[in-house]
């Protein structure tokens, strides 16, 4: 027996610990470069998920008429939604700010009160003095105008959108023949972004249809508690309910103003309460729960995903979270059958419910 000792052969590859660090440091790398690019992004994305939402229509129409005309009906869907959705929000910011001047008395007595308030708990006069010259009506209704028009981000993005809708619709005459093409090459990958289609069809269905039923049930009780245009503001909660989580509460803001003008904090109060037992079982109990069983992502996931992409692409990214991220578990999880493990991690399914996908060479 030789007594030179066994030499142990040397790992093949970087340490775990090191890789990690690689793809942390990686990913802060393309974060950062999103987020300077975020003016491109956000508009790509949402013309590309519009494109994808009006894709059955295509389908549709195309086998009943010629596929030019399919094209030309496709133009006119995705442009209906698109200015649809950006005159509702323009109108509703415009709305708002044609109301809060007919209010000037009503917003001055509530100063007094609350400056009368602030005398009799100790406060300063000079400091009390501060503070109600800090607020005005003015300043209140840029301040909600701003935040409806950026709670969608798209009105000034608008002609961008409208021509990238063109061209994209136009290349999604070819491009099924083209996706079916590459399946053959790609199996897992084209699979996945398949997946991605459809999850991004089914949150947008769902959340229409949510939508809906708080937009009815909001106009009905403004309605009722006589708050100006409740109309208006039935329809901001349909369109802020496509961002999810804190959708309705950026709804909530002009009507509970409105009620705060109109009859005081009682109604205010009234307001935000009819919100909250609407909007909160709703929007923040049902609807997520049957969001993530529809697209595979867990209620926390979704929550997560809203915070992160309105802080790397801005505002439009709180619009699009969900499919950014339904495309982000594609590419890296859906598409690498050996990433299943990480499937019960982001969605409401078990990794034994997922097919099994052979990937291509």
């Amino acid at each position: 027996m030789s007594d030179t000792p066994a030499v142990v052969p040397a790992p093949s590859g970087l340490p775990r610990s090191l890789l990690i660090l690689l793809g942390l440091a990686s990913a802060t790398i393309v974060i950062v470069g999103m987020r300077s690019l975020q003016d491109l992004i956000g508009p790509v994305f949402l013309a590309l998920v519009l494109t994808i939402v009006m894709h059955p229509i295509r389908r549709w129409v195309s086998s009943k008429v010629p596929d030019w005309v399919a094209t030309i009906v496709c133009l006119v869907a995705l442009y209906a939604v698109l200015l649809g959705l950006a005159f509702s929000v323009a109108i509703s910011a415009a709305r708002f700010a044609t109301l809060l001047p007919m209010y000037q008395s009503q917003f001055e007595n509530l100063i007094a009160d609350a400056t009368s308030w602030l005398h009799d708990m100790g406060v300063d006069q000079k400091q009390i003095e501060a503070i109600a010259n800090s607020f005005s009506l003015s300043d209140l209704g840029g301040l909600i105008t701003g935040l409806l028009s950026g709670a969608v981000g798209i009105v000034s993005d608008l002609a961008f959108i409208i021509a990238l809708g063109l061209f994209m619709t136009i290349d999604g005459r070819a491009f099924p023949k083209h996706l079916a093409r590459a399946a053959a090459a790609r199996p897992a990958l084209i699979g996945a972004l398949r997946d991605f289609a459809d999850g991004t069809r089914q949150y947008l269905w769902v959340s229409s249809v949510f939508g809906l039923i708080v937009a009815v049930l909001d106009t009905i009780a403004l309605f009722l508690l006589d708050i100006p245009a409740p109309l208006l503001w039935g329809l901001l909660a349909f369109l802020t309910n496509y961002i999810p989580n804190i959708g309705f509460i950026i709804g909530l803001i002009p009507p509970a103003i409105l009620g705060l003008l109109e009859g005081g904090p009682g109604l205010m109060l009234a307001v935000i309460a009819v919100y909250c037992v609407l909007n909160v079982v709703i929007q923040s109990g049902i609807q997520p729960k049957v969001v993530g069983d529809a697209v595979g992502l867990s209620t926390t996931l979704t929550f997560v995903s809203l915070v992160f992409w309105a802080w790397v692409i801005g505002p439009i990214g709180a619009l699009l979270a969900i499919p950014l991220s339904l495309l982000i578990k594609a590419v890296f999880i859906d598409a690498d059958p050996a990433n299943k493990w990480l499937v019960p991690l982001v969605s409401n399914t078990d990794a034994r419910d997922e097919p099994d996908v052979t990937p291509g060479t």
